[in-house]
């Protein structure tokens, strides 16, 4: 039986896999295996024994379940694997494990060989979903939509500029995990407080051997612990790339209502929206994303406070927050562009709305286009400006359009020909560099992430 939402509900199979107990297990015995050689390369260790402790290094051999059993006893986890490790080597292997290090040192790098592998899932699943919203930005670039500012219909823009500009935030959240794989997955080894006192001269070559046998990089300096302000900045990470999945699956809400329609996630055939209303279609997906991003930004503040409260060079405060909310970020974030990627691959654009949805004003989000031929014809900008927010007023109070208005306002009358007129209300006529600024964009991200 699940407990936890995630556990049965909220995750991928792939992420979920490098947060279980056995895969961390793993990457302990790993760094274990890394420091056995490193030692032996030093001459600090018999060469012989490397064999056997890479063979036993592994969790077929190191079960979970007698490092769990040894930890119930001694109440240490780290040195529950140690021994769990140490019992199943050949003597003389074995009085070698853990040489020179101090818990942390396994499990903070251990944790940056589990960030490296998350943010490679994670980069992988962006990389998919840019390729669905550079495709929908391309289609659309020229669909010609209301804009909304303020939730009140703005002037016109296009449907493709959306896709565009979600598409440019997700290839900067690709930018940012860049320096992240290089600045926060690191590892250490500078022994109880990090000054290598236990490896004596050797302690930098060991730390450099170490993090060179799995493929991560040192940390220049720590406590006992590798500073959390990365674990900090990975977190805001996740939070961030949550709260614009968030952001484009309230749009898809608030486009896809009765009164809009819009825009429609997908709905399957035999896909039930209401208990008891049989004909409602509701936008359950994108409100589930809403739901679990909240989850993932509340876990900000508990990650910073972890930076700002180890007292000295380190106690335990940190360990139970990260022991929840490493796995959950990223498990969760991970559901998330899963989600998220197959709303998109489904999504629906009804253009006949899209359509309908620019004429609701009558006409009148058009003003700024008469305002600006006014001004070419000689009207100060401030005088139009009031001229035509009169005009709206007037064309709202009697249910004109706003044509109607503007040719019988006795200050404006006259002075723009029927035709020029008629060019100057037509959306389509007033996008301005929307779709150049749509391609700039797909080409960018083409260039950039879709080679």
């Amino acid at each position: 039986m699940h407990v936890s939402a995630i556990e049965g509900r909220y995750r991928t199979k792939e992420m979920y896999a490098l947060f279980t107990e056995e895969y961390k297990l793993q990457k302990w015995l790993d760094v274990e295996v890394a420091l056995v050689k490193a030692h032996a390369k030093l001459g600090t260790v018999p060469a012989e024994i490397v064999a056997d402790v890479e063979k036993k290094g592994n969790t077929k051999t190191v079960k979970l379940e007698r490092v769990q059993a040894i930890e119930a006893e001694i109440h240490h986890d780290v040195m529950a694997m140690v021994r769990g490790f140490s019992e199943q080597c050949a003597p003389e292997a074995a009085k070698y494990i853990h040489l020179g290090a101090t818990s942390y040192d396994i499990v903070d790098t251990a944790w940056a060989i589990i960030l490296k592998d998350a943010f490679t899932l994670l980069e992988k699943h962006i990389i998919d979903l840019l390729k669905i919203l550079v495709g929908h930005a391309a289609k659309y670039k020229n669909l010609v939509c209301v804009g909304r500012t303020h939730g009140q219909h703005a002037i016109p823009t296009t449907f493709g500029m959306k896709f565009a500009n979600w598409a440019d935030e997700f290839s900067r959240h690709l930018d940012r995990l860049q320096d992240i794989k290089v600045r926060d997955a690191v590892g250490k080894f500078g022994g109880a407080v990090g000054t290598f006192a236990s490896h004596g001269k050797n302690g930098l070559k060991v730390q450099a051997l170490v993090m060179e046998s799995l493929g991560i990089r040192p940390n220049a300096i720590s406590t006992q612990v590798v500073h959390r302000d990365r674990y900090a900045e990975v977190i805001y990470w996740t939070a961030l790339v949550g709260s614009t999945i968030a952001k484009v699956a309230k749009e898809i809400r608030d486009l896809q209502r009765s009164e809009i329609a819009e825009l429609f996630e997908p709905f399957e055939k035999e896909q039930v929206g209401s208990s008891t209303m049989a004909s409602k279609r509701n936008p359950h997906k994108s409100e589930r994303l809403c739901g679990v991003y909240r989850v993932i930004a509340s876990h900000v503040m508990p990650m910073l406070e972890d930076n700002a409260l180890i007292e000295h060079e380190r106690d335990l405060t940190n360990s139970s927050v990260e022991r929840i909310l490493l796995p959950e970020n990223f498990i969760l974030l991970d559901y998330m562009l899963a989600q998220f990627t197959s709303i998109m691959k489904g999504l629906e654009v009804n253009e006949a709305n899209v359509k309908r949805n620019l004429d609701l004003t009558r006409g009148a989000i058009m003003s700024e286009g008469v305002m600006v031929e006014l001004v070419k014809l000689g009207m100060g900008r401030q005088d139009a400006h009031e001229v035509l927010r009169q005009v709206a007023i007037r064309c709202r109070d009697e249910g004109i359009t706003y044509r109607e208005g503007v040719e019988d306002d006795v200050r404006i009358k006259g002075k723009i020909p029927a035709k020029e007129l008629e060019r100057i209300l037509d959306p389509g006529n007033y996008i301005g560099l929307a779709p150049e600024l749509v391609q700039g964009v797909i080409d960018v991200v083409k260039k950039r992430w879709l080679k």
